[in-house]
């Protein structure tokens, strides 16, 4: 996928690219979930892949975040401030949203990525697209029930801890798309190989809890999985963890 294309993936469901990022979106009637919000300097595209599935912004009904990294959180005060969304999260999560603390790669682990394959080229592209920006989500909240939540596509969250402490994916259980984040990705610029694989490891704050949760994975009924990097991927949940472990 190219920065800017929307691609469905399943009936009803679309990934859609930003700068070296992706975001999901769940069509239902009128209504559409938002799974994730690139970089700050990506809010007019995640607008434009509403509309590209011909939806508009104040249809989002929530906005889902997998986690608190720059690259996922970029729109999502853009969409409750303007449209009115709420942003729901891991109860875990909430706090690293509200940036009462802080789980992700510093300025100096970026950097050293400029002497790597594509590493020079991905420091800028993500530069102009606000990695020196601060934001935080102050009005972040955990789900306001367990399970299935009762949103367009009733995705169901899979607490994935690793990447952050309160990773979660979202199983699409009708369309059996997993929306897996960060926790487990299909390729990344810093990356020489594609496919279903852990994200390199510098970005990871708890690499041995994130190998581990790729058992909440192999134990799901989804033959689509939609990465937060990399392009999606059809297979079974049990064949990518598969394929990753032996990456890794």
């Amino acid at each position: 996928m190219r920065k800017g294309e929307v691609a469905e993936v399943a009936a009803n469901v679309f990934m859609a690219r930003g700068t070296d990022v992706n975001w999901v979106l769940v069509r239902d009637g009128e209504d559409v979930t938002l799974i994730d919000g690139g970089w700050p300097g990506d809010v007019a595209a995640v607008e434009a892949s509403v509309r590209a599935i011909g939806r508009r912004p104040e249809d989002v009904r929530a906005v889902l975040l997998t986690h608190a990294h720059l690259d996922h959180m970029g729109a999502l005060n853009h969409f409750h401030e303007r449209y009115g969304a709420p942003v729901y999260t891991h109860t875990t999560e909430v706090g690293h949203a509200r940036r009462e603390r802080l789980e992700q790669a510093t300025p100096v682990d970026v950097l050293k990525q400029f002497v790597r394959p594509g590493g020079a080229g991905w420091i800028l592209r993500i530069l102009r697209a606000g990695a020196l920006t601060h934001p935080s989500i102050p009005h972040a909240r955990p789900f306001p029930t367990e399970g299935a939540l009762d949103l367009p596509g009733n995705p169901v969250p899979v607490p994935c801890a690793g990447h952050t402490s309160g990773h979660v994916a979202y199983l699409l259980p009708d369309q059996g798309v997993v929306a897996s984040g960060d926790a487990l990705v299909t390729g990344h610029p810093l990356s020489r190989t594609t496919g279903p694989q852990l994200i390199p490891a510098f970005f990871t704050h708890f690499p041995e809890e994130s190998r581990e949760s790729l058992d909440a994975f192999a134990k799901l009924d989804a033959g689509v999985l939609a990465p937060g990097h990399g392009e999606p991927w059809r297979g079974s949940m049990a064949d990518a963890v598969e394929a990753a472990r032996a990456s890794a």
